[in-house]
C-alpha cells in the first residue's frame, strides 16, 4: 500500500482535534499545520502525524508544507467575525496561499472549510422540498461570511483554470453535541464530519463542488443530495438530543423564529446603531 499524506491546516484547532483520530488510517500520515502546537492534553500526537508551525498566509511556508502531500484539508484561518483586514488576510488571502501552494507542488485535491455564514441570509421558509441546495449563491451575513464566499470563489478559479479538484464544505455546527436549538437542524456530528471529509478525499474526480456540512438531522432543512453525489452518507441525528435541548430552551419554531429560519441564525442580526 502506497503511503498517503494529508495536510490539515488549522491542525491545532477544535475541528481538527475532532477529525484527527477519525481520519487515522494505516499507511496515512496527517501533516498538521498551525501557528501553535496541537494541544496534546486533548489529543496526543500519534506516530502517524507530523507538525508544521506556520501560518496559512505565508505562501513560501505553505509551499514547503505541501511537498509530498496527496491532498489538503483546509481548516485554518479566522474562525469568527473580526476586522475586515484580518478576515480577508487569513480567510481570503490565506485560502489563495493554500490553493497556489497546492498548484505549485502538484497537489490536485483541496477540501476547503467554508461556512453556513457564506449563505447566512438564505432562509428555511420557501426552501425546496428536498432542502436548500448546497450551491445556492452566496449571501454572507458578516465580513467573516464574505471572506468564505471569497474562498469559495478562489476554489472555483483553481478548479476551472488549473483542473484541480476543490470541494467547499458549507459547515453547519460541527460540535460533539448540538449547541442549542439551531443545532437540531444544523448539527454536524464528529463522526459525520469525518465521513464527509473522507468522502471528499476519496470521491472520483469531483471537480468543483459545494456541499453542506450537516448530519442526517430530522429537522434538517439543507439538502443532502450534493454530499450523497460524492459518497457522503451521514448517519447521526441531532434529534437524539431534542428532549434535553427543548427542556432547556423551549419548543423551537423554525418558521417564526428568525434565528432558526436563517442559515446564519443570529449572525444575520444588525444592531440598530448600524442600520441606515
Amino acid at each position: 500500500m502506497a503511503e498517503e499524506r494529508i495536510l490539515i491546516t488549522g491542525g491545532a484547532g477544535k475541528v481538527a482535534t475532532l477529525l484527527r483520530p477519525r481520519l487515522a488510517r494505516p499507511g496515512r500520515t496527517l501533516r498538521l499545520l498551525d501557528v501553535v502546537e496541537p494541544d496534546q492534553g486533548r489529543e496526543p500526537i500519534a506516530g502517524s502525524e507530523e507538525v508544521v508551525i506556520a501560518s496559512v498566509d505565508d505562501l513560501d511556508a505553505m509551499v514547503e508544507a505541501c511537498r509530498d502531500v496527496d491532498a489538503i484539508v483546509h481548516l485554518g484561518g479566522q474562525s469568527r467575525e473580526a476586522g475586515v483586514e484580518e478576515v480577508l488576510r487569513l480567510n481570503a488571502y490565506g485560502t489563495y496561499c493554500v490553493l497556489e501552494a497546492a498548484r505549485r507542488t502538484g497537489v490536485r485535491r483541496v477540501v476547503l472549510a467554508s461556512s453556513n455564514h457564506a449563505a447566512g441570509f438564505h432562509r428555511r421558509h420557501g426552501a425546496p422540498a428536498g432542502g436548500l441546495p448546497a450551491d445556492v449563491p452566496g449571501r454572507p451575513d458578516t465580513l467573516y461570511g464574505w471572506s468564505k464566499v471569497a474562498a469559495e470563489a478562489a476554489g472555483q478559479l483553481y478548479a476551472d483554470r488549473f483542473g484541480m479538484d476543490v470541494i467547499c464544505l458549507r459547515i453547519g455546527l460541527w460540535f460533539p453535541r448540538p449547541p442549542g436549538l439551531r443545532g437540531l437542524a444544523l448539527w454536524l456530528s464528529p463522526d459525520d464530519g469525518a465521513r464527509l471529509v473522507e468522502a471528499c478525499l476519496t470521491a472520483d474526480s469531483p471537480g468543483y463542488r459545494i456541499v453542506w456540512g450537516v448530519s442526517r438531522n430530522t429537522r434538517r432543512w439543507w439538502s443532502l443530495a450534493e454530499g450523497e453525489a460524492i459518497g457522503y452518507h451521514p448517519k447521526d441525528d441531532a434529534e437524539t438530543y431534542a428532549e434535553e435541548l427543548i427542556a432547556a430552551h423551549g419548543e423551537p419554531d423554525f418558521d417564526a423564529d428568525p434565528v432558526l429560519d436563517r442559515a446564519g441564525g443570529q449572525w444575520c442580526d444588525v444592531p440598530l446603531g448600524e442600520r441606515y
